[in-house]
């Protein structure tokens, strides 16, 4: 379920997120509670709280008083956005670095892209 790499909250906060971008969860819809989230997946309410409260202190999530949490209008694109960056660092960034050491060109680049797209199809 879940795995080694960082503290349980960031994995379920990662794990919602994924949800969210995915559509699993769209825009002003409800989202499970931290205590169904803790139940489900056997974890700590408190654990389940700070993941979810990482989403909401992100403005990805919201609380309506009595009803539940709710996926914010626009989340979708700022968690793209927010992927988007974090891709950029960690892997275009090496890559750059990687190419500019081994003197391969930006069309070289786009040609080993290109091929490797066609590959998988």
């Amino acid at each position: 379920m879940f795995t080694g790499d960082g503290p349980i909250f960031q994995q379920l906060a990662v794990r919602i997120a994924d949800d969210i971008v995915a559509g699993s969860y769209p825009e002003e819809t409800a989202v499970p509670s931290a205590t169904d989230f803790a139940v489900f997946h056997q974890m700590n309410p408190a654990t389940a709280s700070k993941g979810v409260n990482m989403l909401v202190e992100l403005g990805v999530l919201y609380k309506k008083r009595g009803i539940g949490m709710f996926v914010a209008t626009g989340a979708r694109e700022v968690l793209r956005t927010q992927r988007r960056e974090e891709f950029r660092k960690q892997y275009m960034e090496p890559l750059l670095r990687e190419a500019a050491v081994l003197d391969i060109t930006a069309g070289e680049l786009h040609t080993m892209i290109d091929e490797k797209e066609q590959d998988a199809t």
